[in-house]
Order: C-alpha cells, then structure tokens, then sequence
C-alpha cells in the first residue's frame, strides 16, 4: 500500500508462444521468465498482492512456487497471441472484484522485461502518486 492506496501487481503469461515455445518458463540464470517480475514485486514494500494471470496449469504451478498467487485460469478467449494487453488486464480485475477484491492501483509487469527490479517498481509508484495530475506511469 502507498498512500492508503492498494497496488495489484498483474503478471500476464499465457503458454502457446509461437516465436519461441514456452518462453515464459525458460530459465534464465535458474529461475523461470516468468519468475522474476514476480520476485521483484513480492519485495516491493508497496505492492499487496501479487497474480499471475495464466492458461496454463503448469504455468499456474510455477506462478506458484514463485510466490504469485494463481486464483484463476484465464479463458481461452483472453489467451490467444492477437489478444490485447487491456483484455487480459480487465479479465483479471474484473474476476478478483468478483471476490470482492478492490485495488486502486495496478502494477502490470510482464515476463518479457526480466531485468525490472524492485526498486524500480517502487520509484515508478512513489512518482506515480506524487504527481497529483498523473494517472499512469510507463517504465521503458
């Protein structure tokens, strides 16, 4: 939480990569892709939840063992390689408000850019909200 406000991180890894088969659980330096925006997000002091949004049981398991929580299986319909980043990011929110589970800011962090660290999470949230006329924030 950072200034009363509650943060969802969303880690979206679907499996069925085209380009290169199963990228999203390759190993790179012993940990999964997917593995290290969700370490990086669990020590976050902001961060309050963490949720790999997932097709993939095996992927689901591994979010897991990662430390991400995995509430769902994302549909078919929001797991294919022409869907949007939005889609996936409101299938997700839209479930967790289901469990009456409400967050004011939305972290997405995406297994394709495993070099974001904590701090720059944290720094990303701490500008983000002391900028009283911003509403979102893009690291690049």
């Amino acid at each position: 939480m950072i200034n009363d406000k509650k943060v969802l991180v969303i880690v979206p890894a679907r499996s069925g990569s085209k380009g290169l088969k199963n990228k999203n659980i390759l190993q790179i330096e012993g940990k999964p892709l997917l593995g290290w925006p969700i370490t990086a997000a669990l020590k976050s002091k902001y961060v309050d939840e963490v949720v790999l949004s997932t097709d993939s049981e095996e992927y689901k398991k591994i979010g897991l063992d990662q430390g991400a929580k995995v509430p769902f299986l994302r549909p078919n319909e929001f797991s294919g390689d022409k869907v949007a980043s939005i889609d996936v990011i409101l299938h997700c929110i839209e479930w967790l408000e289901g469990q009456s589970k409400v967050f004011d800011i939305l972290v997405l962090l995406e297994p394709t850019s495993p070099m974001t660290e904590t701090i720059d999470i944290d720094k990303a949230l701490e500008k983000l909200v002391s900028s009283p006329n911003s509403t979102s924030i893009v690291g690049v």
